[in-house]
């Protein structure tokens, strides 16, 4: 049995794919980080009408690099310092070819099992690399903001739990009040994470920090002393302004006093630090969360 999308015209767009790939990136040491081309340009070359006939993949592929790659930020270059954004490795890069080729749905272990496999070890390591408890539960995420909804998902259920309301076979209509506290610059996801859980984005009760953005303890203790029943507290592990870390295992002391109380922490980028020997003493405490 043969499968025409597949033939030898197939191969040649994969492979002219793959040399437009690899002439952007290397290009990149020289390439302008910034986009070249303004939102209108863009919008003029991009935002056209629905085409009434198709064209070939090759001319596809032809459109969307000639009029795309003007409004391409350098991200993934040796010049780029915006955010905490880093490039990727081209082993990544690779194996992200291979997955799109593979094709796979990974709803259920029968519909990719090497798949499942994969993620199972990636856990597995991941613990081990961070130095987390290997019973550690762990949901690989689409980033940042759906990380912050699932794990604060999670803690809005074990809280609730603790007062007997199981939050999702009864939902939040009557439920016990649940506090959330966090730095004064927790990051924006928090408050998106809470709006989108029902808690409330203008909710969070919040503590002061020093002049790094790091939360203070004693002014945690002070909010915390206003809040009765299942609680919520926020720490972050690197401050997307600074760097700076929160004291996270005093934090965890003091959580760790008040029975029914939940510390989530936001490691998005700062919690690599607990790979390096060197570093790994900011992140001290993460464990207990």
């Amino acid at each position: 049995m043969t499968d025409e999308r597949w033939g030898p015209e197939t191969v040649a767009l994969l492979r002219h794919t793959s040399d437009l790939a690899s002439e952007y990136l290397t290009g990149l040491p020289e390439r302008h980080v910034a986009p070249r081309a303004t939102l209108d340009e863009l919008r003029a070359a991009l935002a056209i009408d629905l085409p009434a006939h198709g064209e070939s993949a090759g001319q596809v592929i032809d459109a969307l690099v000639r009029e795309g790659d003007p409004g391409v930020m350098a991200s993934a270059g040796p010049r780029f310092f915006g955010f905490v954004i880093g490039g990727t490795l081209p082993v990544a890069l690779a194996a992200d070819w291979m997955t799109s080729a593979w094709d796979q749905n990974v709803g259920l272990y029968v519909l990719g099992p090497s798949y499942a496999v994969m993620e199972e070890t990636a856990v597995r390591w991941l613990l081990d690399l961070l130095g987390l408890p290997a019973t550690a539960s762990v949901g690989l995420t689409t980033g940042c903001q759906m990380a912050h909804f699932v794990a604060l998902a999670a803690a809005r259920r074990a809280v609730l739990l603790r007062e007997g309301w199981d939050v999702e076979a009864q939902g939040l209509n009557g439920a016990p009040e649940v506090h959330v506290v966090g730095g004064a610059e927790a990051h924006i996801t928090i408050s998106i994470a809470l709006q989108m859980l029902g808690l409330g984005a203008e909710r969070m009760k919040r503590a002061a920090v020093d002049d790094q953005g790091r939360m203070r303890p004693d002014s945690l203790r002070e909010v915390l002393a206003t809040c009765e029943g299942p609680t919520i507290v926020c720490a972050q592990a690197g401050n997307v302004n600074t760097g700076s870390f929160d004291p996270l295992d005093e934090i965890a002391d003091i959580v760790a006093q008040r029975p029914g109380t939940w510390l989530h922490v936001d490691g998005a980028f700062g919690l690599w630090a607990a790979a390096s020997p060197e570093m790994r003493h900011l992140v001290r405490g993460v464990e207990r969360a």
